[in-house]
């Protein structure tokens, strides 16, 4: 699967059967070196409900755009994070983490770890102005579709991470859904 098909827009049972979500699919084993990385980040996390971690803004943050139908998230890590936490996992995601692009952002220079896009009319809820997180659900054993997601986190096979998101660069314009 490509990252076209790792994004879903959803509902996970066993956290709100009523609520829709953003939901990006990560696997631990992942080929990718920046997917890897976002796992690493995920220990970072901070529980709030029962299984359920969030994320500091300098941990993972992530960014909605819309342009016509296709919504994208764009996960960035602040890159002086991930230079410290990578460092213990051998030369392989160090080298990989110098050739990531690369995004200003208030807290300093971020590097680009996912970009996923969807074709949907969804809008993220706001809530004190903010957009809904985004929920990224982790496991190994490769790219999975969003039921067998919700069947390995009820497993305990998967973990979900909450992470803050914010409207990319042209805000509510690019809200708009017409």
């Amino acid at each position: 699967m490509d990252d076209l098909t790792r994004m879903w827009i959803g509902t996970i049972p066993a956290l709100d059967p009523e609520s829709r979500e953003v939901i990006l699919d990560l696997d631990q084993a992942s080929a990718d070196p920046a997917e890897r990385m976002a796992c690493l980040l995920l220990n970072r996390g901070h529980e709030g409900q029962e299984g359920v971690f969030y994320l500091l803004p300098d941990d993972l943050a992530a960014r909605y755009e819309r342009t016509g139908d296709r919504l994208t998230v764009t996960v960035s890590a602040h890159r002086d994070v991930l230079a410290h936490d990578v460092g213990a996992y051998g030369e392989g995601l160090r080298d990989a983490l110098d050739g990531l692009p690369r995004v200003a952002s208030d807290g300093g220079e971020h590097a680009v770890l996912l970009r996923r896009e969807i074709s949907t009319d969804f809008v993220p809820a706001e809530q004190d102005g903010e957009p809904q997180p985004v929920l990224l659900v982790d496991h190994a054993g490769g790219p999975v579709g969003p039921p067998e997601l919700a069947r390995l986190f009820e497993s305990g096979e998967a973990s979900i991470a909450v992470v803050n998101a914010t409207w990319g660069p042209q805000g509510a314009a690019r809200r708009t859904v017409s």
